[in-house]
């Protein structure tokens, strides 16, 4: 089969199936709203681009709108960011600074103006497009614009999780490894890309078009991860709100507030046995979407003290904190014989777990034994 046709035909798919997400995510009821609109504006971004191993079967009458389609390639990875800071962050809200994004697909069109699409639109343009330096300018502009957002993105998921970690307890950490997955399939797949792009230049024009076809086929591919994820696992995303700080960032306020530090040290070990206490007697860990504020306000501690409390003297995350706790009890129930009728699945729920692969991973991680293997041992 002929390289285009074969080439073509993947694309046309890959863009058929991109649309059908984007349709789905902005039409389908959910409280994230926001952040399904970006993930759909990627997909048809995505869409846009792939379009163009076909596109320019119709577009020979009209070159300029070829071009101008080629830098919608330009909207994708902001997009991308965008979508990232909506799921990580549930108080994220577009503001008009974020315009700002748009700037090199702004810019690129605005370069192009005098050169390409008046020129074309008048017929004098002259000579191939590929060695114009204009269409220079933009290959490089993608790549610094893919590397800047990529990175980006990993610091926003290196912080994110931090914070999850410490305020949250839930299985709302599965959202950061959707997430660091999903940027790590883009940087791979456009490593390929990048590759592929650096071979238009080589003269190796059978093993160029080879590369375009892998290229639609792991954009198939990847799109239809995507789906199959979305259909696995629909609750993926809880965000965190971006105003908590991190442990590290309220220790020195704290310390320059303490004037006396043995009353100080005192009042923390008074603190720290108020907490454990209430976690035993109370049990407040049963509940799978405990937070670390919820937990403040029923011990009557201000949320920074005991975020400082948990994860700098007690030196755990809240994370690992109450799922201590719910471990423990979990324990207890396996070694119960009156109760050797629950299913591991019934005890997860019951101790406050709501993820079977989040119970099995913690359970193994303070006993290193399967919660089966703990209950036969």
């Amino acid at each position: 089969m002929d390289q285009l046709v074969l080439l073509e035909g993947i694309a046309r798919i890959s863009v058929f199936v991109s649309l059908l997400m984007a349709f789905f995510l902005l039409t389908v009821k959910t409280e994230n709203k926001l952040a399904n609109r970006l993930f759909a504006f990627f997909f048809i971004f995505s869409a846009i681009d792939l379009s163009g191993f076909f596109m320019y079967l119709y577009t020979e009458d009209n070159r300029s709108l070829e071009i101008f389609r080629s830098t919608f390639c330009l909207l994708g990875m902001p997009t991308f960011y965008l979508y990232v800071l909506s799921v990580c962050y549930s108080d994220f809200r577009l503001r008009w600074k974020h315009l700002i994004h748009a700037l090199p697909f702004i810019i690129v069109n605005l370069i192009y103006i005098p050169r390409i699409y008046l020129r074309i639109e008048d017929g004098s343009f002259i000579g191939p497009l590929n060695t114009m330096s204009e269409i220079y300018f933009i290959q490089i502009l993608i790549e610094c614009q893919y590397i800047f957002y990529i990175v980006s993105v990993f610091f926003i998921l290196k912080k994110y999780k931090e914070i999850y970690l410490e305020n949250y307890t839930n299985s709302g950490i599965s959202t950061y490894k959707w997430l660091f997955q999903m940027t790590c399939v883009f940087l791979v797949a456009h490593s390929i890309v990048a590759l592929k792009n650096a071979l238009r230049y080589s003269g190796f024009r059978e093993i160029f078009l080879w590369a375009n076809v892998l290229v639609g086929t792991i954009a198939l591919f990847i799109t239809c991860w995507f789906i199959m994820k979305a259909l696995k696992y629909p609750e993926l995303f809880r965000g965190v709100n971006s105003k908590l700080k991190l442990t590290k960032e309220i220790l020195p306020e704290i310390e320059e507030e303490s004037e006396v530090i043995n009353e100080r040290s005192d009042l923390i070990n008074t603190q720290i046995a108020i907490l454990k206490q209430y976690m035993t007697e109370k049990e407040p860990f049963l509940d799978p979407s405990l937070t670390i504020q919820e937990l403040a306000n029923q011990i009557n501690i201000p949320v920074r003290d005991l975020s400082v409390l948990i994860n700098h003297h007690i030196d755990q995350h809240f994370f690992d904190f109450v799922n201590e706790y719910r471990i423990q009890k979990a324990m207890k129930i396996l070694k119960d014989q009156s109760k050797n009728q629950l299913t591991v699945l019934e005890i997860l729920y019951e101790v406050g777990f709501n993820s079977k692969s989040s119970f099995n991973t913690s359970f193994k991680k303070y006993t290193n034994l399967t919660p089966t293997a703990y209950r036969n041992g």
